[in-house]
């Protein structure tokens, strides 16, 4: 299994994808060590100063003008994780989880939260044990962090919440004890460090993002196959156009696509056959999909950055022995990065609906009504344009931006929040869903190809021989709906996005 170092600084999006996608180890570099010590000797050196300093003497929100006690001091950091883990809902995927634990890490590590190290290793080695806290999905609006989602991680670390072991949710302090783990106890302001963050929403709109990018892989090459079957003309996709307008991004599209298509037998009965000019699904793909390939690069350079940020409160600066209040932990930036993923998902799924409805009017492609050589008697994929019709909705639905909907809470003191957790959260059902349309519109181009009967460029002809392997010809009616599962684990597992890595 692959370990990876967690150090200061950025530690880079390849770190994030891998904790997602495989299980890892994990360790801290010793200037990680070294940066946690000197933190939590800057909260020693202010408590022994005497006062009151917010979140280790003081109450929360608020209540921030009340003074603790000395003896209260550690019981204040138990209360406040204890009473904010309600969370509801589903709860998180374990590889969501262990990118929320990661990145926890990653951001204490900065070392500018004043938590002890023993605290930090314990929670890695919660990670590399596989001990996950099991954090409900609902509770959080986005400032102040993500206080309930998170309170359940620190709660399974004290032995009050619950720790998933292989899948199977037992109290935390039992899963403990069976690992040869004694519950931490809170050191003052290791509670408040523990909840104050955006780890949550930022995991989640990660998960998204990469997904998201993956499924924009897939739909490009699906275009270009759909494209051939409809005989669309590579024109719009020459280099120049694009050059011209200056978007890196309706640049590379356009680049993929005429690489997809090249020496294909379809190019020379497009130029006999084909349209002067083609409907805007197939003639702006490079616009539309170049565009959402810039957000998504966007959303990365701004969730690269959350990642490894410091965004709980208050804030330790250890080389002058000093802690500041701020409001690192206001989630906007989360939110709205999971607002444009949301807004490129739908782009992607309208584009290649009207891609699939193209190739099943017979008066715009050419082939026959409904890809089915006997239309009346058989239906083809009228019900396929149907159920992608209903996806595009519900996607549409979905992708309401969340950041708009700040609800004050705390008695108006925390008077505007980000809503950024549940905007990250509906980011992958949304791209199942749009899974689920380009995998129709898969089926749909590679058997739009098989009535041209002509030869495709190499990268395709791969593409419709795996789908071929799994799925007979779809121009008479039978049980469709294995073929269609069969298509959406393609697109869902990568596959198809797999077979393009020679032009992506």
């Amino acid at each position: 299994m692959k370990t990876l170092e967690l150090s200061t600084g950025l530690n880079g999006m390849e770190t994030w994808v891998a904790v997602y996608r495989n299980r890892v180890q994990l360790q801290l570099s010793g200037r990680a060590r070294t940066a946690i010590s000197n933190a939590k000797s800057t909260v020693d050196t202010v408590i022994a100063r005497g006062g009151a300093v917010y979140g280790i003497n003081t109450g929360f929100g608020r209540m921030a003008g009340t003074v603790i006690s000395d003896d209260g001091v550690e019981a204040l950091q138990k209360n406040v994780v204890v009473t904010h883990a309600i969370g509801s809902g589903p709860v998180l995927s374990a590889s969501e989880t262990r990118l929320v634990m990661a990145m926890k890490i990653a951001s204490l590590a900065q070392g500018h939260s004043g938590v002890r190290l023993e605290l930090v290793d314990f929670m890695m080695e919660m990670f590399n044990r596989d001990l996950l806290p099991v954090i409900p999905s609902q509770g959080s609006v986005g400032a102040s962090g993500d206080l309930t989602p998170l309170a359940h991680v620190a709660a399974a670390m004290i032995g009050e919440g619950m720790i998933s072991v292989a899948g199977e949710a037992k109290p935390s302090a039992d899963a403990l004890a069976s690992a040869g783990l004694r519950p931490l106890e809170l050191q003052p302001k290791e509670g408040l460090a523990m909840l104050n963050g955006t780890q949550v929403s930022t995991a989640l709109a990660l998960t998204g993002a990469i997904e998201a990018r993956q499924a924009l892989d897939s739909a490009i090459i699906i275009g270009a196959l759909t494209t051939e079957a409809l005989l669309g003309s590579v024109a719009p996709f020459e280099d120049r156009i694009h050059q011209i307008r200056r978007q890196p991004g309706q640049i590379e599209v356009a680049r993929r696509l005429r690489e997809l298509t090249k020496g294909s037998e379809f190019r020379d009965k497009a130029i006999t056959d084909g349209r002067v000019q083609d409907p805007y699904c197939l003639r702006c793909q490079p616009q539309v999909y170049g565009a959402c390939l810039d957000l998504l690069d966007s959303v990365d350079v701004t969730l690269e950055r959350e990642a490894d940020a410091v965004t709980d409160n208050p804030i330790v600066f250890p080389e002058t022995d000093e802690i500041l209040s701020g409001g690192n932990f206001h989630a906007e930036p989360v939110a709205f990065a999971a607002d444009i993923v949301a807004m490129a998902i739908c782009e992607l799924g309208s584009l290649s609906e009207r891609r699939l409805a193209m190739m099943t009017d017979t008066s715009l492609s050419g082939l026959p009504p409904f890809l089915t050589d006997d239309p009346g008697l058989n239906s083809g994929f009228m019900s396929g344009q149907i159920a992608a019709a209903a996806m595009v909705a519900e996607n549409r639905q979905k992708a309401h931006p969340a950041s708009v909907d700040s609800v004050p809470t705390v008695v108006n003191y925390e008077d505007h929040v980000s809503m950024a957790t549940h905007g990250a959260r509906r980011l992958l059902t949304m791209v199942d869903t749009l899974n689920n349309i380009l995998a129709t519109e898969l089926l749909a181009a590679v058997e739009g190809c098989d009535h041209r009967g002509l030869e495709l460029s190499s990268p395709l002809r791969e593409v419709k021989t795996l789908v071929r392997s799994q799925v007979d010809r779809m121009n008479s009616d039978r049980t469709f709906g294995p073929a269609y599962a069969a298509a959406r684990g393609m697109v869902k597992s990568g596959q198809i996005a797999d077979l393009g890595t020679g032009v992506l």
